[in-house]
């Protein structure tokens, strides 16, 4: 994209400082975006990515700075205000009403105030045309909870559009699409880009970056480390300004000694969702567990932990077949998950980072009904030393924390119960490449331990970079096995993936 030097900027940001609490968010951060473009918004966790677009988006007030659109100064005091601006920000939870229809959804909160009817044929015929502008065929009369997550994300797209925005932040828009519905994500955004709109595109998977995006900024520790064309970065280059410095390898896999079977899974099936599910994982072993989205892998998960009641299968840990009747029960079994969903399975996001470590482990800090708080503070400093869990201390809410350090506390906790099969549902998602790097390092370490590593994920890079050995499953059923993961392809993954 070429930019002629005497227009201004559809959107500049100038000297956006934010301050919370022992938290110096962004430090002078500029942005600039022009009309047609995407510009790709990188950073680890923390970096300061969600701060700067939630004062773009009005949710949040700057410190200091100022906003700019056409090159006109912009106050965004609240959310109504961002949009009137021709603001729009379509997060990774989407703020869409499951129960209403499409239609519903994408006028919610322009219905005329003079008249108490609605113009339904009016929004109807209108909704009809924002999906053609899009290019994407939906009933408009279809409630939201009967999409797919696709069609949910569009329907977003189309209530920014209804309301003229110029300007489209996408906040990790590929996070539960599958391969296929990526691209048409990607097909989306070639048409909004045609029509001169200017998105913001926050990911931590680089290729998207690589893919769709003309320009990408990066952020380190709330500072903006530079902008530059896509043509003229690499990859290795991208995460370097990102991590502040350079990894040896992204996927620092490091087989350890396997052993004998740890556990052994049987016949496993819960209606049509898993349907006679066999397998086994050794004593130091990293399986791999993957498919497109809806293949049963979650489903499989939740069947080992007890978290959904099995209509078949047995399950044998170390030679004992196993009882399980809750998590609980899994848990006092030696048996961990960590679940795909870390905000709404994984933590409790209204109580401090210590709290939801201790909840699993109170048996250990509360022997006798009394908590040891001095055994408990030092557990958890011992942990966020070792993870490196940036908090601003023990007390700091869940819920405030990184995305990265969320899911670092979900690890902590699990680790303290020293469980000795591990089961991570997509444990790098939504988590920057330092972090990611990590949890790598950690998973090769529990392994080292003699640990059963189970490792549910939809990154195919990661699969082939992180596994012994692969198992691949397809509306319920596991369709291939791959051994030689050394000479594996993603493509030969996706045969087994669309048998």
């Amino acid at each position: 994209m070429t930019a002629d030097d005497a227009q201004p900027p559809l959107l500049r940001m100038r000297g956006i400082e934010k301050t919370y609490p022992g938290v110096h968010a962004l430090r002078g951060v500029g942005l600039d975006l022009h009309a047609g473009e995407v510009l790709a918004l990188v950073g680890e966790n923390g970096a300061g990515k969600s701060t700067l677009i939630k004062i773009l988006g009005g949710a949040v007030p700057p410190d200091a700075g100022a906003i700019e659109i056409d090159g006109c100064p912009v106050q965004l005091r609240d959310p109504v205000a961002a949009q009137q601006a021709g603001v729009s920000i379509i997060y990774q939870e989407f703020n869409l009403v499951p129960a209403l229809s499409a239609r519903e959804n994408i006028f919610l909160g322009q219905e005329p105030r003079r008249f108490s009817w609605l113009p339904r044929a009016r929004e109807h015929r209108r909704s009809r045309e924002l999906f053609a502008r899009i290019g994407v065929a939906i009933d408009p009369e279809t409630a939201c909870r009967d999409l797919t997550v696709a069609q949910q994300q569009v329907v977003e797209i189309a209530k920014a559009l209804s309301r003229a925005a110029r300007v489209v932040v996408m906040d990790e828009p590929s996070a539960a699409l599958s391969p296929r519905e990526t691209e048409h994500l990607f097909a989306v955004i070639r048409e909004l880009k045609a029509q001169g709109i200017g998105l913001i595109y926050i990911s931590h998977r680089l290729n998207e970056v690589f893919e769709i995006a003309d320009r990408v900024m990066v952020l380190r520790d709330g500072t903006h480390v530079g902008t530059r064309p896509v043509a003229e970065m690499t990859r290795d280059r991208v995460i370097e300004m990102m991590v502040g410095r350079t990894l040896e390898t992204e996927f620092p896999k490091q087989s350890a000694p396997r052993g004998a079977p740890r556990l052994v899974v049987r016949d496993l099936s819960r209606g049509q969702a898993v349907r006679g599910v066999s397998f086994e994982v050794r004593r130091g072993e990293v399986l791999a567990l993957t498919g497109l989205v809806g293949a049963g892998r979650t489903e499989t998960a939740r069947l080992i932990f007890a978290a959904d009641r099995r209509d078949a299968g047995t399950l044998v840990l170390d030679g004992k077949t196993l009882r399980l009747h809750s998590p609980r029960d899994a848990i006092a079994a030696g048996i961990c998950l960590l679940t795909e969903d870390r905000k709404l399975q994984g933590l409790v996001l209204g109580r401090s980072a210590l709290e939801n470590f201790s909840l699993p482990n109170m048996n250990r800090f509360a022997p006798w009904g009394f908590l040891r708080n001095r055994r408990e503070r030092a557990a958890f400093d011992g942990f966020a030393d070792q993870l490196q869990i940036k908090l601003a201390g023990c007390n700091q809410i869940a819920g405030t924390l990184s995305g990265g350090n969320q899911q670092k506390i979900v690890l902590a906790k699990w680790l303290q119960r020293n469980a000795e099969v591990i089961i991570f549902d997509e444990p790098t998602r939504g988590i920057d490449v330092g972090a990611k790097y990590e949890i790598y390092l950690l998973i090769n370490r529990l392994a080292a331990q003699g640990k059963a590593v189970l490792m549910i994920s939809s990154e195919l890079p990661e699969v082939l970079g992180m596994s012994d050995r692969i198992l691949v499953m397809h509306q319920g059923r596991i369709t291939g096995e791959i051994t030689d993961v050394a000479r594996a392809t993603q493509e030969q993954i996706m045969e087994f993936a669309v048998q």
